[in-house]
């Protein structure tokens, strides 16, 4: 199957695209993300978001720790090609890595960041196995 339409977004010099993932039933932004050409493909073939971690360096399956996958509904570009928007079904309820539903969950009120949303589940819950020597 042709490819072609990876080369209609248009990738930074790092060969990064802006991905916004979204809440297909609530309409939520969940959280930003970055993708290179191997993580949007990966991401369209197995209908499951697949990140460029930029301090990692590599690949991320969303969720591949936390269980927390994003099912992707569709993969839409933006007019000048840069960003891509997920809408996604959040396995969990949980997408931000705090443990709340969104990674957006401060909010500006008289010139100061007021945490919105609780916690779901603690960190140290969600990544225990991670955490746990082996």
């Amino acid at each position: 199957m042709s490819e072609a339409w990876l080369s209609k977004v248009n990738w930074a010099e790092d060969g990064l695209v802006t991905a916004i993932a979204q809440d297909a039933s609530t309409g939520r932004v969940l959280m930003v993300a970055w993708m290179n050409r191997e993580a949007l493909k990966l991401t369209w073939q197995k209908n499951e978001a697949v990140y460029w971690s930029r301090s990692r360096k590599k690949l991320w399956h969303k969720g591949e720790e936390s269980g927390h996958v994003q099912k992707v509904k569709s993969i839409r570009l933006d007019c000048d090609g840069d960003v891509i928007h997920l809408l996604v079904e959040q396995q969990g309820g949980i997408a931000c890595h705090t443990g709340r539903e969104s990674c957006f969950y401060r909010l500006l009120e008289k010139g100061k960041w007021v945490e919105t949303d609780a916690v779901l589940k603690s960190p140290e819950e969600i990544y225990k196995n991670k955490l746990e020597p082996l």
